[in-house]
């Protein structure tokens, strides 16, 4: 299994893809329990729904599944939400706050994990983000995800459908956080929010350094945006994904409209 996928184009856009895989290798599957087997926290056909949105674009994509290694968090462990409630590079419970692990893994298999699954796809993101940038003078990363609208151990009451991430700020030109926002809040029956409760996760905050050219925002997604019923077996409702999908292809194509003017800005 490679733990990594890397289709190249040669737009200024990188779509970074950490939490579409459910490969589980069989040792550590078998060390799941029977509600760590479901893989619920998987972001469900997040590939599919953006797929051929923005042709030329570069997608990096984890294979792997989060439970096996979370590839958007601290590779130190630490956490990216100090306080409140979120799951770990090793995930020891899943979004309910219920435990996934007949045998959760101890720190050298945790290590091993990091160095097999996360190393190898980050490794590969970056060097994306390089070859974007020495092609455009600025690349722009684009993280996508989706999570469950109602999850009470995360955030209270009922997620946006658009959920916007720079770190409050700190991760891309205002010109990129502005334009995202502008979509989304035109974007007719939607609701969106931008740094609530999610802000960005690692991958954001590392990558996205606008003072070398590297821009990094995060879309979380709710799945009531684009699924039949956020619940197994987590069906594809291909009507909600062909009226979200031109929001998306805006934004990408927006983003890589915008590009060329961000070059040596800080």
């Amino acid at each position: 299994m490679t733990p990594v996928e890397v289709q190249r184009g040669d737009s200024p856009i990188v779509l970074g893809l950490p939490h579409t895989g459910t490969h589980v290798p069989d040792a550590i599957m078998a060390k799941l329990n029977p509600r760590g087997q479901g893989l619920d926290d998987t972001d469900w056909h997040i590939d599919r729904l953006y797929d051929g949105l923005l042709p030329s674009a570069t997608t990096v994509r984890a294979t792997f599944h989060r439970y096996v290694v979370d590839a958007n968090r601290d590779p130190s462990g630490v956490s990216l939400y100090p306080g409140q409630n979120t799951t770990g590079l090793v995930p020891l419970t899943d979004f309910e706050g219920r435990d996934i692990w007949t045998e959760a893994p101890e720190e050298a298999e945790v290590a091993a994990r990091r160095e097999a699954f996360h190393a190898p796809y980050h490794a590969a993101l970056e060097a994306e983000l390089a070859r974007v940038r020495d092609l455009h003078g600025v690349a722009i990363l684009y993280d996508c995800h989706s999570i469950r609208s109602e999850i009470p151990f995360l955030f209270d009451g009922t997620l946006p459908d658009f959920n916007i991430g720079t770190n409050l700020g700190a991760t891309c030109a205002p010109e990129i956080e502005a334009a995202v926002q502008e979509i989304c809040a035109a974007a007719d029956g939607y609701t969106s929010t931008t740094n609530g409760r999610f802000k960005g996760g690692w991958t954001t905050r590392h990558y996205g350094r606008p003072g070398e050219g590297f821009h990094a925002i995060q879309m979380e997604l709710a799945q009531s945006t684009y699924l039949s019923a956020e619940a197994a077996p987590w069906t594809y409702d291909t009507a909600k994904a062909a009226r979200l999908r031109p929001h998306l292809k805006t934004i990408l194509t927006t983003l890589a409209d915008l590009a060329p003017t961000l070059k040596g800005t800080t």
